[in-house]
């Protein structure tokens, strides 16, 4: 295996599946899986999910919501994702904790980063909510924090698209995949593969970023085992 100890980053809206709103436990269940066979692996595993699927602070401030207020609803949103989440990776058998940035104590621990580690170290899939805990920033930048705080070897984030492109290939037919792309060269073309925040701080703590499809089975194994899957992003 390429890596020892990973970030894996999910969007809320993974967890929709082919739904609106909402929490597909189909989708759940295939992630479940997913992580469950890098797991047999020994590789550590720590997530940071969005919380989009429910709630974004960054809409509720458009529609004349305070954007302070509108941001802890959406770490709130994310702690949910992350208790249905570790439902399911308990469902597979899987040993989990939930650690959040806002203190919960009857259904989460707070986050220690030596606690954290300990249990990546017991072979425990560490999930993170509750974003950085403060408003005004985004769960990429939450992801990128919590990857350097636990000494990540590499930010893998799951995406629909298997990769960066020269612009939304969802949109676009004639996009053009990067396999490799520096720092520099995403800010350069003004790519949005997480917010600069989050860029930034990865950037400057050199630590790589694989952006792929998590939504392609087998996927997740094969970027751990250091096979050209998606994009990776590094200096």
């Amino acid at each position: 295996m390429k890596y020892k100890r990973i970030l894996l980053k999910l969007s809320g809206e993974a967890l929709m599946g082919d739904r609106n709103y909402g929490i597909d436990p189909k989708r759940l269940a295939d992630y479940a899986e997913e992580i469950k066979n890098i797991i047999g692996k020994g590789i550590e595993v720590a997530i940071v999910i969005g919380g989009g699927n429910i709630f974004r602070g960054l809409a509720g401030a458009s529609n004349g919501m305070d954007r302070v207020q509108g941001d802890y609803m959406g770490m709130l949103a994310t702690i949910i994702n992350g208790l249905a989440l570790q439902s399911a990776l308990e469902e597979a058998e899987l040993q989990t904790r939930l650690l959040t940035s806002i203190e919960m104590k009857q259904i989460a621990e707070p986050f220690i980063k030596r606690r954290a580690v300990r249990h990546l170290e017991k072979g425990r899939v560490v999930i993170f909510g509750g974003g950085t805990g403060n408003p005004y920033f985004t769960t990429d930048t939450a992801a990128v924090l919590r990857a350097i705080e636990i000494n990540a070897d590499v930010i893998i984030k799951g995406t629909r698209v298997d990769g960066i492109y020269t612009s939304d290939p969802e949109k676009d037919a004639s996009a053009i995949k990067f396999e490799n792309i520096t720092f520099k060269e995403v800010m350069n073309k003004d790519l949005k593969v997480m917010d600069m925040t989050a860029f930034t701080l990865s950037e400057e703590n050199d630590l790589p970023i694989i952006v792929f499809d998590m939504n392609k089975k087998g996927n997740l194994m094969k970027v751990i085992s250091g096979e050209k899957v998606g994009t990776l992003v590094n200096s």
